[in-house]
C-alpha cells in the first residue's frame, strides 16, 4: 500500500486511477526529469536519472492496477483463479500468489493475520477466492515460460 500511495503522489491521482490523467501526468514529468535536459557533470542529471526511472516505474505499476487494465484482462484473470493456486509468499502486507498455469499476481494490503487464516484454511483456493480476490487491490507480475 505504501508503494500504491507513494506513486498515486507523484502523478497526483487522488482516488481511482484514470489512465487519462495518469498518462498526461506522465508525460509531464518525463518531460521535466528527462537525463537528456542536463549536460554530462551537471549535478541535475544524475539526479534526473533516478526521477526518470521512478517515473517510468511509478508508471507502469499504476498502469497495471488501474481499473480499467483490471477490466480489460477480467476473463484472463478469472480463468487463471479458477485453475488453482501453485505457491504463495507473503511479505510486509503483500502477497504474491502464482498459480498452476504459472501466472503470478501480487495482491496488496493483505495483513499478517488475513494470511494466517489462508494457510490454516483446509482449502486455500476457497478462501482465497471469498477474502482474498475479491477484496484487495492486485496486478500480475509475470507468468513463467510454458511446457510444451
Amino acid at each position: 500500500m505504501k508503494r500504491i500511495n507513494e506513486y498515486k503522489k507523484l502523478f497526483g491521482v487522488e482516488k481511482e486511477i484514470d489512465l487519462a490523467i495518469l498518462k498526461k501526468s506522465y508525460r509531464d514529468l518525463v518531460k521535466q526529469w528527462h537525463p537528456d535536459k542536463y549536460q554530462d557533470g551537471d549535478a541535475m542529471k544524475e539526479e534526473a536519472e533516478v526521477q526518470s526511472r521512478r517515473v517510468i516505474d511509478g508508471y507502469h505499476f499504476l498502469v497495471s492496477i488501474a481499473p480499467e487494465t483490471r477490466e480489460a484482462n477480467l476473463a484472463a484473470y478469472t480463468e487463471t483463479i479458477n485453475e488453482g493456486i501453485a505457491d504463495y509468499h507473503h511479505k510486509g502486507l503483500v502477497l504474491e500468489i502464482t498459480f498452476v498455469d504459472g501466472s503470478t499476481y501480487e495482491y496488496f494490503g493483505v495483513t499478517p493475520p488475513i494470511y494466517q487464516k489462508m494457510i490454516n484454511s483446509d482449502k486455500i483456493n476457497r478462501f482465497a477466492k471469498r477474502a482474498i480476490y475479491p477484496n484487495y487491490v492486485y496486478r500480475k507480475t509475470k507468468r513463467s515460460v510454458e511446457q510444451d
